[in-house]
């Protein structure tokens, strides 16, 4: 009777709590009426039930929680909360992560959340938000757990959210279960040397008739089948304002037909296509078409591309070279057998096994339709009623329709194909994924738009010269790639071969385009896919090209004189090495006594050889082991500072923030001379 009497008394009795908590429902009955919402379907004494004690503290909530059957008006993703769990208290907030409302549910003050965040070197205001697995390790250091999250409706019940991992790089497949492909070929070259008529012939339509002025202006993909081997061919523009197309064209080909007509010859748009080409990797074929007019020379070409480090074969090097009339029909034949015989020498094979792949090379908004995009398939197999990602986008592919305007059930590998069924317009280049269901793929896409939000507040990075070995570092890059502009060609010869005697070890320095002439649109889009710096020398940007480097964040240098150009591309490779360092022993000192002050613990030592140089650095080693290092506080002699103490003197040794100091401990200091690393 004494133990019950000695109990806290409850604030409220178990009447007086029911009497609060239908109050409550009849308020919520009554603000659901003024909303003209229906009156909650739970009973009465359930209702109550749940909400017992939720104006006393809660304690007969937590006795007693609500029911799963109970519903409320809370909606999926209400707000962030913290909850208990059995690895402890749980912190679940969905992205975007802001520093102010992580310390509020960890009851921090925000200085202190951003001092901690400091610590891990992340430098946020209260406003701005932080990744999810900074937030981890912060909610940590504090004794939480942090989990992204989401409130589902239903009895107020938290669940934590399922996330959604990005789809995984495909496996590598046994070469058994491989199966050959078709192969992608894209042609390429100036305006009007005809490239749309050579894939006309092949195709025996006529797709140059329905564009502006004979030009084609959109990428177009097509397959051909001719004497049981099939080819997919993708058309690019030829005129100089879609170069960034073409360079899309460039990296999802297999191979590359360079058109040149044989009465005008290599032509600026024809070395960008090249440029291009080789910024790919890809394989280049050359279709000299044009051969039937009078004026046409295939020697001409031919020595032009000799000039381009592409030598024909028939000349002694390894470009295919085929004389071909789009007009007559002359040697298309013999161009289709060598791309088909090239690509058995490649081997191209696929899986058709697992998820769907594909490669967007077009899109637009079409009425009736929505957004499409013309997609290449890279693997598996894409059939209607797939749910995919594709870039930032989500969507199920609702139709599939081939370059024959037919409607199809699915489609391999290799193979184009018009895709209906995108929730926006997908960017050219992204990648469509299939996914396990609609939903994956909603969510995935609504956190791959959060993440380029933010990567829009941040500046884009580019390749430049000061922050060349900081991305070699990071193992990003190896090879600098630049593109020089000159005034005349003989400066450009000049510098292209003082660049190349720059001799390194650590670094490649790549001229993926020399020439002479202003700065242009195009150069700063090739530099922008290639991440290449421009480099001018005695020239200017064009207007046009101005407001384009900014937009894209390509890094342009000017100069004037050729040993400016060549002696700050060096010292920029020389200034970011990293020295390599190399210690030197200074001397030793022996702990003999160890003496306590008011700031800690301080060894009094023993020079035993050499010299202890308070501006070095030194290090604690026990019985051979190194126990710690840092830098000196105090050395002291009697009650002086000194900065230096040597051979067989007596000094007070305080390092860093270290106490544990025992009788024979060694003191080891040294000094670390860094040495400059050549190219």
């Amino acid at each position: 009777m004494a133990s019950k009497s000695k109990e806290t008394p409850e604030p409220d009795s178990p009447d007086e709590s029911k009497k609060k908590a239908l109050n409550l429902f009849e308020k919520e009955e009554r603000r659901a009426a003024r909303k003209g919402k229906a009156k909650p379907v739970v009973d009465e004494e359930v209702w109550v039930f749940g909400h017992l004690g939720e104006d006393d503290g809660g304690m007969a909530a937590k006795a007693a929680p609500k029911p799963e059957a109970q519903e409320d008006d809370e909606q999926e993703g209400e707000g962030p909360s913290v909850i208990e769990g059995d690895s402890g208290k749980i912190i679940n907030i969905k992205p975007p992560i802001i520093v102010k409302d992580l310390a509020e549910l960890m009851d921090l003050k925000p200085f202190k959340l951003i001092k901690d965040l400091m610590e891990l070197d992340v430098f946020v205001n209260p406003n701005q938000s932080i990744e999810p697995d900074v937030a981890a390790s912060v909610c940590e250091k504090h004794g939480f757990v942090f989990e992204k999250e989401k409130r589902e409706k239903g009895a107020g019940v938290h669940k934590v959210e399922e996330v959604i991992e990005e789809p995984e790089a495909p496996e590598e497949v046994e070469e058994d279960l491989l199966k050959p492909r078709p192969p992608v070929v894209t042609f390429m070259g100036h305006v009007d040397h005809g490239k749309t008529s050579l894939l006309d012939y092949f195709r025996g339509s006529k797709v140059v008739d329905g564009e502006a002025g004979g030009i084609t202006q959109h990428v177009g993909a097509y397959s051909v089948e001719r004497g049981g081997k099939r080819v997919t061919f993708i058309d690019t523009p030829g005129h100089e304002a879609f170069t960034e197309m073409r360079a899309r064209g460039a990296n999802v080909t297999d191979i590359v037909v360079l058109v040149i007509a044989a009465d005008d010859g290599i032509m600026p748009t024809t070395i960008e296509a090249i440029d291009h080409c080789r910024a790919a990797d890809v394989t280049i074929m050359v279709a000299i078409n044009k051969v039937d007019l009078p004026r046409a020379d295939v020697n001409r070409v031919k020595s032009q591309l000799q000039e381009r480090e592409l030598s024909p074969e028939d000349w002694g090097g390894s470009t295919l070279c085929v004389e071909v009339s789009a007009k007559t029909g002359d040697g298309l034949d013999d161009l289709f057998d060598a791309i088909t015989l090239q690509a058995e020498v490649m081997e191209l094979k696929a899986n058709e096994d697992g998820p769907a792949r594909a490669v967007v090379i077009e899109a637009r908004t079409e009425p009736g339709k929505g957004p499409t995009a013309t997609v290449v398939v890279e693997s598996g197999i894409l059939k209607v009623g797939v749910p995919f990602i594709c870039g930032n986008f989500h969507g199920k592919v609702k139709a599939l329709i081939n370059d024959q305007g037919e409607r199809v059930d699915g489609v391999t590998p290799a193979s184009p194909v018009e895709v209906v069924g995108f929730s926006d317009v997908p960017n050219v280049g992204d990648e469509l994924v299939q996914m396990d269901s609609e939903r994956h793929a909603k969510k995935l896409s609504e956190e791959r738009q959060e993440i380029a939000r933010q990567a829009k507040l941040k500046p884009r990075e580019r390749s430049a010269l000061e922050t060349l070995f900081a991305n070699i570092e990071e193992g990003s890059k190896k090879t600098l790639k630049a593109i020089l502009k000159a005034d005349v060609q003989g400066s450009v010869e000049a510098i292209v071969g003082a660049l190349k005697e720059i001799q390194s070890d650590k670094i490649n320095l790549e001229v993926i385009r020399s020439d002479a002439g202003p700065i242009t649109e195009s150069d700063v889009l090739l530099a922008s896919a290639s991440d290449a710096i421009i480099l001018g020398f005695n020239t200017k940007v064009e207007n046009k090209a101005v407001a384009l480097v900014k937009r894209e964040g390509v890094q342009v240098k000017l100069f004037s004189i050729i040993y400016e150009l060549l002696d700050q591309v060096k010292d920029a490779m020389l200034g970011m090495l990293d020295p390599e360092t190399r210690e030197n022993t200074l001397g030793h000192a022996e702990v003999r006594e160890v003496f306590k002050t008011s700031s800690g613990r301080v060894g009094g030592c023993f020079v035993t050889d050499g010299r202890i140089d308070r501006k070095a650095r030194a290090r604690v080693i026990r019985s051979g082991q190194p126990v710690y290092d840092g830098g000196f506080v105090t050395l002291r002699r009697f009650k002086d500072d000194v900065n230096e103490v040597r051979n067989g003197l007596e000094c007070g040794i305080k390092l860093g923030d270290f106490n544990d100091y025992m009788q024979n401990d060694i003191i080891e200091c040294y000094e670390l001379e860094k040495l400059e690393l050549k190219l």
